[in-house]
């Protein structure tokens, strides 16, 4: 009784793999999930069932922050990405060719790099104070 309920969620889901996109069976087959990093994307070339799990992810967006990743996305990817599957298109053979299924952008964390010193804005003067504040004293 408890198959019946989830039939018709299953039939939705295959619906849109069959429909959606037309490159699906090509990503299935051998897709890769394309990391933006802040020395260059990097590839990671998940197993088949993750494939279809990633599919799932991507549908209704090509490029999705990590932020935005549930916390079991994140440790999938950042389970990916520890292990030998995570690689530079540079050194991939073959991988040029591979359809990505999608785009995690990886930005560095905030206060991980020193911020470069703030430069005085063009309108403010010796006495550092902003035009617009001299012009109310």
């Amino acid at each position: 009784m408890a198959h019946d309920v989830l039939w018709p969620s299953l039939a939705i889901r295959v619906g849109w793999l069959l429909c959606g996109d037309p490159m699906w069976i090509d990503k299935l087959a051998d897709g890769v999930v394309q990391v933006q990093t802040p020395i260059g994307p990097r590839y990671v070339m998940p197993s088949f069932l993750q494939r279809i799990y990633f599919l799932w992810m991507f549908r209704h967006f090509p490029i999705l922050p990590h932020a935005v990743l549930r916390p079991a996305q994140q440790r999938l990817l950042e389970r990916l990405c520890s292990e030998q599957r995570f690689v530079s298109m540079a050194y991939a053979d073959g991988l040029e060719d591979a359809p990505v299924i999608g785009t995690v952008e990886r930005r560095s964390t905030v206060g991980s790099e020193p911020l470069p010193p703030r430069r005085p804005a063009a309108s403010e003067t010796a006495s550092g104070l902003p035009v617009q504040a001299r012009q109310r004293s």
